[in-house]
């Protein structure tokens, strides 16, 4: 079992920066990719960047350029980098874990409880 633990919401406002963290704890049994996802209000959970061991990444169009997902594998930490954030931004922001190639919802093995930012303009 893995457990998922983000850090770093909070409030901030148009035009800041935030940075998130998420510690993985447990046995991960082979390489995995970890993931932020978020979640506006009234909306469906979307993706937002994945990392894999390797280095490869892939960000969302709505955060290209503006955010950068990092990881620091031998502290098992993902991270977040949140800049020029809008009021659209407001979502909570979940970390995952996937064992697979894909960055879907449903392809994510682990998730944590996530963390709220919210973007005041």
């Amino acid at each position: 079992q893995v457990q998922l633990e983000e850090s770093g919401g909070g409030l901030v406002q148009a035009g800041g920066s935030l940075r998130l963290s998420c510690a993985a704890s447990g046995r991960t049994t082979r390489s995995y990719a970890m993931c932020w996802f978020r979640q506006a209000p009234g909306k469906e959970r979307e993706f937002v960047a994945i990392k894999w061991s390797g280095g490869n990444t892939v960000y969302a169009d709505s955060v290209k350029g503006r955010f950068t997902i990092s990881r620091d594998n031998a502290k098992n930490t993902v991270y977040l980098q949140m800049n020029s954030l809008k009021p659209d931004d407001t979502a909570v922001y979940y970390c995952a874990l996937t064992y697979g190639s894909r960055w879907s919802r449903e392809a994510m093995d682990y998730w944590g409880k996530g963390t709220l930012v919210t973007v005041s303009s």
